[in-house]
């Protein structure tokens, strides 16, 4: 079928073709997070289309969960399939996507149509007739147009060149209405605030606002003294109604100051209008709004003469004493207004009565002044008038501002906006004593470089010779800034010499430009700003699917992104805020110039925190810190945040100052509250030459802080020489050393780790102002046997002014070393660290005066942050402690007790049999923890060593649980290790044993090491318990167990070690609370608290352990200790019992109110929590649970249940918010009881990603590669047996990486596998849909949402099915409840088969 239009443009004349709306359009289904994703909810209206949310338009008290919203990305086109016959059609013709409700459906247009011309085309009359024909539903007002049979719909289009000239066209009548709109609104707003201004205020007698020659006071007149009064109609007369004769005014036509009649005016006929030809209006008469928006009036002109107006106020002014037109503006006030609605009567629409109106008092000025004033608002009507396009610039869109406008001032009703708290936040930063100058032009990446260049050419005029930079050699200077990962930024912006710089080549000359300089914190060439609602614009090379993306507020030093802030409001968790940045870095938004971001701060304004720059699979919500100030207080308020962390020079100092870089992890550290607060505390010490000592708790991250201090004080004070940071001999292979050479990497400062005291002498000798890592004895031994006292070079060093730093103070520097070393360096001053200070219940053995604390040793306590505020911060965890020694024993330190085999093997079967979840096996291959087992001498280790090798070898009676053995097949993974000092005093048996521990485990890792190499033996073992190296995450690199007398239980770092197990009789309490603190570090979301199990002296280690930690806590054990076996299992009874009360069975739960929901979430994350614990006990056995009556199956259906409850309560928080407040329940809880031994997803992603992005410094070779390639093969097999679906994604993308190794290198894996899998699913529902003709929206949203067998939209699927059509498909027919049954059962197959192996990770 062809055909042409009546009107066209010259030169087509071609004939239009017909086409199935299926072949212009395709469906689109973009499911958003509203909670998690940064995007603005829309309505879709009939009267504007695709419309801001407003209260007129609110709907969401129709969707209950905030995933059930599309995306509708620009460009998109978005109908209602309810309302289409009326024309709901939408349009996003905007640069930003927009959030819509998931009842609509939203589609695109295919090439070679034009979007706008077939927006245009939707919305037309010929296409609202052919819906009408096509729509389905039994009754008319049901009638729904499914995109199924959108696309059977037949239409007649032209080619694309005449479409797009069609559209063009339409768009720009579009702009110039929107343009007149945007105008009209303008003058409202003026014509309303000079309303306000030109009558007098209550109780006034003049205005605010006169002409000029008036003076004199007004007078107040009743409205009865000053004209006729009467009434419009009071009776319906629809039957008298005509498209002619007497024009009929209503209440809705009546706005401020004119009329508005829309499209078809009513009329009277001549009978009944003469009938009631006392109501007539005059010309001059003033009509008012009886019922509805009441007081508004116009008056009647030439046009409305001889008017009858229905259930309106007339007005007939003593043209003498009252201008029409004056009393007219008079009663559009809000004064008059206010007062009408105040005397108004009626339940629903208000009514203003001809009594009540009668009671009105008028101000009235003089009659000259009166027509000045009439005149004024008459021009301001012209121009609305004039502006004022009566088809779109509607009632509706004037009431959409007024609501927005009040939403958005009523700050005291609803939660602040976070465009509210983005303001205030930018006000904070901007006034005041901060230095930010806010920048509101800067919205793009182009403005940013443009932005970033001047400010560089600035800066750099002298090295530029005045000329600026060409455009070529600015290009250099982006090249130069486009950083691999946030840590390759944090390496260029160390700087050298503290100048942060980029080199350009010009000619034959090369320049170097200083783009930062951080001598210059708060002044000099220092330039900060801040900008707020940056477009980040999506990569169109990318292989990730991406969305544009607006960003909050971002803090910029000398044009670069440094510190980036996305804000939630109140009712939204600040966890959101860092879900969004996770995202958009798999995204890849942080790139350009973003990619130098080096900190985040996530805020909803009560709750602030922050955190450094890291990849999308790095980022662990673990390692996020609030601020706190110098007593350890919080600060969460986004504003107080501000005030102390991101004015300047603070902002500054955290990235220049507070910033470290962690070369062996490969990521960026910024240091916590209480660190900065240490070495603040250290610099205003050294100022005035006082001494001191810090003490943090064990696990808080001392080291960094000491390093940190020790180089900052060669920063601030010019009179130090140099800073010395000491450590003990035996420490120096540990990972002290190790973490110093990694933090210095990037930095200015000499790690003196080699035995050579002459290197030393030389440092200290040289003019240089360095930091010096080095050793108690190594000092010792320059000062007392290298240095001849009265020669040039004595005398230099001795005059020396030098900051010494000591490290685990408590020990390492004795108190007669010390005395001894100040008595040299004279000049010197001494800051000590330490996690267990020396009080005066376990002060240093008397000797003479010596001193016998560490108070008296080193000075006043310069800051504190113990064990209690650490847990409390989140910065390390609590202790749960067993102790399963022999008891009733009359003496518990009788070793023959200990020191037999029989007692070992029981220990090795606690090890190996009982710590399924201390060790982590719960969390599956690859991502189980690591424990330690420490003895009191070599001996016993060796023996341990010894007898494990044949407990794995099967030649005991213990034998290796094979729950076990299912996670990890070659479980345990061991050695051995002891002190250098230890070894190298042992016996030539010790030295025999070591070298064939040694050689276990060359052969288990591949290494090549030998008892001469004892050194790097223990450095490479540190490195494989860290787990920081990529290498080190890989199960064929990792240990699960290492046997040591007195290494590593002081100052090791390895956050996977969860366990630490106990064979020897208690320590001292500095040396218990340092052991302990081996396992109480932060690392994921499963390993809530460090595990101590003692096997020896159970009532005396009890006592000791108790003792320490009150030492160390502030005298409460509360905190820091969890409860034991005793309390907990009693209490998980208790518990279950509770669960049993509030649901009874799993299967109960859906039909529950929301009240009991709530109940429900809150009993059960009590008893995950409780069973989580009871789990790691040792007493704890599976087969107990059959005692306690409840089943694994049957805590994975109550998981399941828990899982859909708190999706639902946090989809409609709003409705459920006063239950939740009487049973308050963890938004943000995860499972912790739950078991997923199954192939890790992220795991395998990891893995992934560290071959597509391997770590630049290091050279990868092919067979390396390979060799990783292999084992994530071997990974994705075992995975297959679980998941095949997703199995089969990674296979896919893993042999195109093997074909390509540059084709994903730098994308985020994550980002690129959802999306692979997203593309899976939506396949699968498209082909279901078109299969059983059913709405793909409908089964996209069952896709999504279900869980336990439970197709949460069954029915309205049912209801969109289109039976007729599937029927007509079929060579057989069956009966429609026949269809229904078969469609829903195959759909529950698909989503359980399909579909859910997709969403399961």
């Amino acid at each position: 079928m062809m055909g042409k239009p009546k009107i066209r443009f010259k030169g087509y004349n071609e004939d239009w073709e017909q086409r199935k709306l299926g072949e212009v359009f395709e469906q689109t289904t973009n499911f958003v997070n509203l909670s998690k994703d940064d995007i603005e909810l829309w309505s879709l209206t009939v009267e504007d289309g695709l419309t801001p949310k407003s209260e007129r338009y609110n709907r969401e008290f129709l969707v209950k969960k905030d995933t059930n919203f599309k995306e509708v990305r620009p460009g998109d086109i978005v109908y209602n399939p309810m309302n289409m016959t009326l024309g709901a059609v939408g349009y996003n013709g905007m640069s930003k996507s927009v959030a819509i409700s998931g009842y609509y459906t939203t589609m695109i247009t295919k090439d070679g149509n034009d979007s706008y011309y077939i927006n245009t085309w939707l919305k037309s009359p010929q296409a609202i007739s052919l819906y009408k024909i096509y729509a389905t539903g039994s009754l008319i007002e049901k009638q729904r147009v499914q995109f199924p049979t959108l696309s059977t719909i037949p239409a007649v289009f032209p080619k694309y060149e005449e479409q797009h000239k069609i559209g063009c066209y339409f768009e720009a009548i579009d702009h110039l209405i929107t343009l007149h709109q945007h105008k009209c609104d303008e003058m409202k707003k003026f014509k309303k605030c000079m309303l306000q201004k030109m009558f007098p205020k209550n109780g006034k007698k003049v205005p605010e606002i006169r002409f000029d020659g008036f003076t004199n006071d007004w007078e107040q007149r009743k409205v009865t003294d000053l004209g006729e009064i009467y009434i419009g109609l009071v009776t319906t007369m629809t039957e008298h109604y005509t498209d002619k004769g007497h024009l009929l005014i209503r209440n809705s036509d009546i706005k401020d100051g004119y009329f508005e009649f829309g499209e078809n005016p009513i009329y009277l006929d001549e009978e009944f209008s003469e009938q009631n030809k006392s109501r007539m209006h005059q010309l001059g008469d003033v009509i008012t709004v009886h019922t509805g928006d009441i007081g508004t009036s116009a008056v009647i002109g030439e046009n409305e003469v001889n008017s009858i107006g229905f259930a309106t106020i007339v007005t007939r002014p003593n043209q003498d004493v009252l201008d029409s037109n004056y009393f007219v503006a008079y009663l559009n006030t809000d004064t008059h207004k206010q007062w009408a609605v105040s005397m108004a009567t009626g339940d629903g629409r208000s009514n203003y009565n001809l009594k009540d109106y009668t009671k009105l008092v008028v101000p009235v000025p003089q009659m000259e002044e009166q027509k000045k004033i009439a005149a004024c608002i008459g021009a301001l009507n012209n121009l609305i008038t004039l502006h004022h396009h009566e088809e779109f610039c509607t009632e509706n869109v004037l009431i959409y501002i007024e609501i927005n406008i009040t939403i958005q001032i009523k700050e005291d009703i609803m939660a602040e906006l976070e465009s509210v708290i983005e303001q205030k936040l930018i006000d904070q930063l901007v006034y005041g004593d901060s230095q930010w100058t806010y920048r509101a032009d800067l919205k793009t990446e182009e403005d940013l470089w443009n932005n970033f260049r001047y400010i560089l050419e600035q800066n750099n005029k002298d090295r530029l010779n005045g000329e600026p930079l060409s455009d070529t050699e600015f290009e250099q200077v982006k090249n130069q800034l486009q950083f691999s990962s946030f840590y390759k930024a944090g390496e260029w912006l160390v700087g050298e010499n503290g100048k942060v710089m980029v080199h350009v080549q010009r000619d034959t000359e090369r320049l170097h430009l200083v783009v930062m300089n951080h001598e210059h914190i708060a002044g000099g060439s220092s330039v900060y700003e801040v900008i707020n609602q940056y477009r980040a614009l999506a990569d169109e090379e990318s292989q990730t699917k991406a969305q544009d993306r607006r960003f909050d507020v971002t803090l910029m030093i000398n044009g670069l992104p440094m510190i980036h802030i996305e804000l939630k409001n109140k009712q939204h968790s600040y966890m959101d805020g860092f879900w969004q940045i996770k995202k958009y870095i798999g995204e890849g938004k942080f790139t350009g110039i973003f990619s130098a971001v080096q900190m985040f701060v996530i805020s909803n304004g009560v709750d602030t925190k922050y955190f450094s720059a890291a990849s999308d699979t790095e980022l662990n919500p673990k390692f996020i810190s609030g601020w706190l100030d110098n007593e350890n207080n919080p600060v969460p308020d986004y504003l107080d945040f501000a005030k102390s962390v991101l004015r300047i020079p603070e902002a500054h100092e955290m990235i220049a100052r507070y910033t470290v870089l962690d070369e062996e992890a490969k990521r960026l550290i910024l240091l916590r509250p209480y660190q900065i607060h240490a070495i603040e505390a250290i610099r205003e010490a050294s100022k005035t030459g006082k001494s001191g000592f810090v003490w943090h708790t064990t696990g808080s991250g001392k080291t960094l802080t000491s390093y940190k201090a020790t180089r900052n004080l060669l920063m601030d004070i010019p009179s130090i020489d140099k800073a010395i940071f000491l450590i003990d001999r035996k420490d120096l292979d540990t990972q002290t050393s190790m973490a110093f050479q990694a933090y210095a990497n990037n930095d200015l400062v000499d790690v003196d780790e080699t035995d050579n005291v002459f290197d030393l002498k030389k440092k200290l000798k040289s003019d240089d102002r360095q930091m010096i890592v080095t050793t108690i004895q190594k000092l010792q031994r320059l000062i007392t046997k290298k240095l001849a006292e009265g020669t040039p070079e004595y005398n230099k060093i001795k005059s020396l002014k030098i900051a010494f730093v000591v490290d685990e103070c408590h020990r390492a520097v004795t108190p007669g070393t010390k005395r001894e070393l100040e008595r040299f360096f004279a000049n010197s001053l001494w800051y000590g660290f330490t996690g267990t200070p020396r009080f005066a219940e376990n002060p240093y053995p008397q000797l003479g005066d010596l001193p016998r604390t560490t108070e008296e040793l080193y000075g006043e306590r310069l800051h504190r942050y113990t064990i209690q505020n650490a847990i409390h911060d989140n910065a390390v965890l609590g202790f749960q402690v067993e102790h399963n020694g022999p008891k009733n024993m009359d003496d518990e330190t009788d070793s023959s007790m200990y020191e037999n085999e029989t007692h070992m093997l029981r220990v090795l079967d606690v090890i190996l049999n009982k710590s399924y979840h201390k060790l982590g096996f719960q969390n599956g291959k690859g991502k189980t923890y690591e424990g330690l087992l420490t003895t009191s001498s070599i001996q016993l280790a060796q023996k341990y060593y010894e007898l494990l090798k044949r407990v794995k070898n099967g030649e005991t009676e213990l034998q290796i649980d094979e729950k076990m053995k299912q996670i990890l097949p070659d479980f345990p993974k061991f050695a051995i290790t002891y002190s250098v000092t230890e070894n190298e005093e042992g016996s030539h048996l010790n030295q025999e044993k070591m070298k064939e521990s040694i050689n276990d485990y060359n052969e288990m890792f591949g290494t090549k090491l030998d008892i001469s190499q004892i050194q790097s033996y223990n450095a490479n073992l540190n490195k494989r318990l860290a787990r920081k190296e990529p290498k080190f995450q890989s199960r064929s690199e990792q240990l699960d167990l290492v046997i040591v007398v007195d290494r590593l239980l002081t100052g090791f770092d390895a956050p996977c070690m969860s366990t630490l197990f106990v064979d020897r009789q208690p320590m001292g309490p500095h040396d218990l609370i340092q052991a302990f603190s081996r396992t109480n570090r932060i690392f994921d979301k499963n390993k809530t608290y460090g595990q101590i199990v003692t096997f020896q002296a159970p009532k005396l280690f009890k006592e000791c352990v108790d003792n320490a930690v009150k030492l160390y806590s502030a005298g409460s054990t509360e905190i820091a200790l969890l409860a034991e076996w005793e309390e907990i299992e009693p209490a998980f009874r208790k518990a279950l019992k509770a669960l049993r009360v509030s649901a009874e069975t799993p299967a109960e739960i859906p039909a529950m109110s929301e009240k009991e929901k709530v109940l429900f979430v809150k009993a059960f994350q009590n008893f995950d929590k409780l069973f989580a614990q009871l789990k790691s006990f040792t007493q704890y056995e599976d087969s107990m649970l059959t005692e306690y009556g409840i089943s694994e199956d049957e805590y994975d259906d109550y998981a399941g249940h828990y899982l859909n409850v708190k999706e639902e309560l946090k989809a409609g928080a709003e409705d459920t918010q006063s239950e939740m407040e009487e049973q308050p329940i963890d938004v943000d809880y995860e499972l912790m009881a739950y078991s997923n031994t199954k192939i890790d997803y992220e795991y395998i992603i990891n893995l992934i990603q560290n071959i597509v992005t391997p770590d630049e410094d290091v050279e990868m070779t092919p067979e390396e590669r390979q060799k990783q390639l292999e084992e994530v093969k071997q990974y994705i097999d075992d995975l297959r047996k679980e998941n095949p679906k997703v199995a089969d994604i990674m296979s896919t993308l893993v042999s195109e990486i093997e074909q390509d190794e540059v084709k994903y290198k730098g994308q985020s894996i994550l980002n690129i596998v959802e999306n692979m899998k997203h593309e899976c699913i939506e396949k699968v529902v498209m082909d279901f849909s078109i299969t059983w003709y059913v709405s793909k929206d409908d089964v996209m949203y069952a896709a999504t949402h279900y869980r336990n067998g439970e197709i949460p939209n069954e029915s309205a699927i049912k209801s969109t099915a289109d039976f007729t059509s599937f029927k007509e498909a079929q060579e057989r027919a069956i009966p429609k409840f026949k269809y229904y049954n078969m469609m829903i059962e195959e759909l529950r197959k698909t989503l359980e088969e399909e579909i859910k192996p997709l969403l399961n990770n």
